[in-house]
C-alpha cells in the first residue's frame, strides 16, 4: 500500500534494514505492469529481496497466504526482525509465535513520532483512497496516540 501513495521510502527511513522475502515478491509480481508495488519491487525493491526456499512447518500450520507466511518465516528464523503485516490472521499467527508486528497504520504513525513525515491524516486519506480498509474508530484512535 505504501508503493501506491510514494510513501514507501519510509520503511528504509524507519529500519536500519528492510527486508522482502521472495514469496511477497511473487505475489506482488501477479499484479498487472502498471501495479506500483511491481513497478518499485521490479526497480529500486530489488536490493531488499531476500530468498525464503521454504516455509517454516511452524510459520505453515497456520495456513497463511504465501507473502505472509515467508514474512513469518524470514523472522523466525532470523529473530531481530519486525513483520509488517496487515493481514489479522497473520498478525494474530505474528503475536502467538512472539514475533515484532506492526501494521501500516504503525508505520506511519512511527514517521510521524519520528518527525518523517508532518501529519497522518493525509497519508492515512490517501491509503484509504487507494483501497486500504481501517475502521473509522481505529483510524481515530490512531490519529489521536500522535496529536492529530
Amino acid at each position: 500500500m505504501l508503493t501506491k501513495i510514494n510513501q514507501v521510502h519510509l520503511l528504509s527511513e524507519l529500519c536500519d534494514e528492510v527486508v522482502i522475502p521472495s514469496g511477497v515478491v511473487q505475489e506482488i509480481c501477479i499484479a498487472p505492469d502498471n501495479d506500483p508495488a511491481k513497478l518499485w519491487i521490479l526497480s529500486e525493491g530489488t536490493i531488499y529481496i531476500r530468498d525464503v526456499e521454504q516455509v517454516d512447518s511452524v510459520i505453515a500450520a497456520w495456513g497463511l497466504g504465501l507473502g505472509e507466511s515467508h514474512v513469518l518465516t524470514w523472522i523466525y528464523n532470523n529473530p531481530g526482525y519486525e513483520a509488517i503485516l496487515d493481514d489479522r490472521a497473520a498478525k494474530t499467527a505474528a503475536l502467538a509465535l512472539e514475533i515484532p508486528v506492526r501494521g501500516t497504520l504503525g508505520v506511519i504513525l512511527l514517521a510521524k513520532r519520528e518527525g518523517k513525515v508532518e501529519a497522518a491524516r493525509p497519508i492515512f486519506e490517501q491509503l484509504i483512497q487507494v483501497g486500504f480498509r481501517v475502521n473509522t474508530q481505529v483510524l481515530e484512535s490512531a490519529l489521536r496516540l500522535v496529536g492529530e
